[in-house]
């Protein structure tokens, strides 16, 4: 059994997210693999994969994108938050993002996220993500 029984990866970049799912497959660190184009999609796997009762598809990782169309990820996290408790499954939630603007950092204060990482995943971030959040040794 891999390290995350299910990780979620919301990105409205069809590459990033077919090269971030390729890296994890690779790694072994997770059974499945959700994607969503955006923080509505996301919602919506979620209320699929972990509402009423969770599922072994209930993402225990999310990686979530910073900045995207219809929802981005600051609103995902605003509407995640405002769910009834119950709906939402203990989760490992990681913003991604492509540049560490002071304003992006500030606003990512307080917010219900585990940290953030810059573009692009890497197999060591992965692994920083593994041992920090999971208490798992780096996958090869």
């Amino acid at each position: 059994m891999a390290a995350i029984s299910c990780t979620l990866l919301v990105d409205d970049d069809d590459t990033t997210n077919f090269l971030n799912q390729t890296l994890l497959q690779r790694m072994a660190v997770t059974d499945t693999v959700l994607v969503a184009g955006n923080g509505q999609e996301a919602l919506r796997l979620l209320h699929t994969h972990c509402a009423p009762v969770a599922t072994p598809t209930c993402p225990a990782l999310i990686l979530l994108d910073m900045k995207m169309p219809r929802m981005n990820g600051f609103e995902f996290l605003q509407a995640y938050a405002q769910r009834p408790p119950a709906d939402n499954p203990a989760v490992v939630i990681i913003m991604l993002t492509t540049s560490l603007n002071s304003k992006d950092v500030e606003q990512m204060q307080g917010l219900p996220i585990a940290g953030y990482l810059t573009k692009p995943l890497t197999r060591e971030k992965v692994n920083q993500v593994l041992q920090e959040h999971f208490g798992h040794a780096p996958a090869n």
